[in-house]
């Protein structure tokens, strides 16, 4: 079929996307079939197709479109088999929005924890990538430790043959990246260590997944799809605050195995898309919650393994799926009532009621941890991210309620938005954009405690601690949780000494930060003993109840509020 024939059935396909509604099953039909009938002779008039078909696995009409998109996509690896034998460039396959299609590969710098996940999961489908390996001096600091005799090598010589000593290190029917993963791992250091040992090698690894791992196929079961056939739910549909105040579906508690086999695949999800998110790493699968939010999607809300968690805030995270599709994942960091959210739809899925999934899953985390305040980060709406700016994220998230924390942005959004109201043609230049996108937004549900966290950075409290430890203790950092640790223990009346090692890593950082409220030691003991209970439930099954207790503390909240806002 000719190219031009391709490209309008493509465009046709792509406009479908926003038309949802009686008829419209059979216009996409139409072009899904007329398209499953096509050669592509170029990577990017492929890939216009996969995404298409995704979308449309998501968000389908019919089971009868539903079939057609199943199928095409199952044969996918064979249509890329067919364009990379006829010689035509492919190098768009690796681009991250696009990457993990059936039948190609990713290749990065994997961390340690996600290429022995990967070794556990897909032993066969990994391997070493040396040709985008940049600086073997860096094999010099770490092989030696576990390669007799490198060091007459690596230390005086130059045009070192490392691969060659690996071979022979490894011996036969041993892949590199296990050989070398195994002897981290066998290492005595703490898994900190280990990982930050092989992570400074910086060595690449290829992951070449199978259907069910690639993005083309993989989803959960489905027991009952959701079929469009009526008009995608728009933002101007909803009101973002009745959203939020809405009753939350049911949570129900995947078991452990379960629960394993759902960070499995959002870390696969997350992988094959160059992506590693902190919580799909290091996610405690006794804590894995499933909540369906209606019209095919369902969340999957996860918790930190206890010895990953932060010192101070809550974290959490969660992969939506539509129809069983990954299409997006939130991350939200809890401190008090304030979440700050990070949301990622994934690019080809935004034209599917994005606002609305978005509203009811923060409405999951507002009635699960009582969160009210969200705050969203200036990457997520443009600053270094020019994703932000070409997707027009600041007005996204704007439209919805919230508002720059920085009075001189508010300035500038009020002007802009002037000019859209008198302008129906005018749109917000890049420049402006990226203005806006220098600072914080956030929305508060209660105006009671308006603009209190508007300054408030948990990078400020760390500071404050770090320039105590360099005036107090000469940067020596054992000495400041030791003491610390101490003095507070002392005022709470908390013997350190019977703490747990985790126990007391916790309430070492509390204390470093405690010891720069001055005047905890006159404060009530009804007082003390709310924070003795908020520092013990850090440590506790999960990090909800932590919350709560805080947010009933509100002296607490006062003085780290004011410790956050201050540089």
């Amino acid at each position: 079929m000719p190219h031009e024939t391709v490209k309008r059935l493509l465009e046709r396909l792509d406009q479908a996307k926003r038309r949802f509604g009686p008829g419209e099953d059979k216009r996409v039909e139409a072009v899904l079939v007329g398209l499953t009938r096509c050669e592509f002779a170029d990577a990017e008039a492929l890939i216009r197709f996969h995404e298409s078909l995704l979308f449309f696995r998501a968000y389908p009409h019919s089971p009868r479109i539903l079939r057609i998109v199943e199928k095409e996509l199952s044969s996918f690896a064979e249509r890329v088999q067919l364009l990379e034998t006829s010689g035509a460039d492919t190098s768009a396959f690796v681009h991250p929005d696009v990457s993990g299609i059936a039948g190609t590969s990713v290749t990065d710098t994997f961390t340690f924890n996600i290429v022995r996940w990967l070794l556990l999961r897909h032993p066969t489908q990994i391997a070493l990538d040396w040709e985008w390996f940049e600086d073997e001096n860096r094999l010099a600091a770490t092989w030696p430790r576990f390669m007799p005799l490198l060091e007459e090598d690596a230390f005086v010589e130059a045009n070192v043959p490392y691969r060659e000593w690996l071979r022979a290190a490894k011996g036969r029917g041993v892949k590199d990246v296990a050989w070398l993963i195994q002897r981290f791992a066998a290492l005595p250091r703490t898994d900190e260590e280990k990982a930050e040992l092989y992570d400074s090698l910086k060595l690449y690894v290829r992951w070449t997944p199978s259907y069910k791992a690639s993005r083309t196929g993989m989803k959960m079961p489905v027991r009952k799809f959701y079929y469009h056939q009526h008009p995608l739910i728009q933002r101007r549909d909803i009101s973002f605050l009745d959203e939020l105040r809405a009753p939350s579906p049911k949570l129900s508690r995947l078991s452990a195995k379960q629960g394993e086999a759902m960070l499995n695949m959002v870390r696969e999800t997350s992988t094959v898309r160059y992506r590693e998110l902190y919580g799909f790493t290091h996610g405690d699968s006794k804590r894995v919650f499933k909540v369906s939010l209606g019209r095919g999607v369902d969340l999957f809300v996860m918790g930190i393994a206890l010895e990953r968690r932060l010192p101070l805030r809550a974290y959490h995270a969660a992969m939506i799926f539509k129809n069983g599709v990954p299409v997006g994942y939130f991350e939200g960091l809890s401190f008090f009532e304030r979440m700050e959210s990070g949301f990622n739809f994934y690019y080809n899925f935004r034209e599917g009621e994005t606002a609305w999934i978005y509203a009811r899953t923060l409405n999951i985390f507002h009635h699960l941890l009582g969160v009210t305040v969200f705050s969203i980060d200036p990457y997520q709406v443009g600053h270094e991210n020019d994703e932000g700016i070409e997707s027009g994220a600041f007005w996204f998230y704007r439209k919805l309620g919230f508002r720059p924390t920085r009075a001189k942005l508010m300035k500038v959004t009020v002007d802009e938005e002037r000019k859209i109201a008198s302008r129906p043609s005018y749109r917000t230049p890049k420049k402006v954009l990226r203005q806006l996108a220098e600072g914080p937004m956030i929305f508060e549900m209660s105006k009671t405690d308006s603009g209190d966290w508007d300054r408030f950075q948990i990078r400020n409290i760390g500071l404050s601690v770090q320039r105590r430890m360099a005036a107090e203790f000469k940067g020596d950092a054992d000495r400041i949780r030791t003491d610390s640790a101490s003095d507070i223990g002392r005022v709470l009346d908390i013997r350190t000494a019977e703490l747990s090692e985790v126990e007391l890593s916790v309430f070492s950082d509390f204390a470093v930060v405690l010891l720069l409220i001055p005047d905890l030691d006159r404060w009530t003991v009804s007082e003390k003993d709310d924070l003795v209970q908020i520092i013990q439930a850090k440590t506790g099954a999960s990090e909800t109840l932590y919350l709560k207790l805080m947010q009933k503390h509100k002296r607490l909240r006062r003085e780290l509020i004011k410790l956050g806002s201050s540089r």
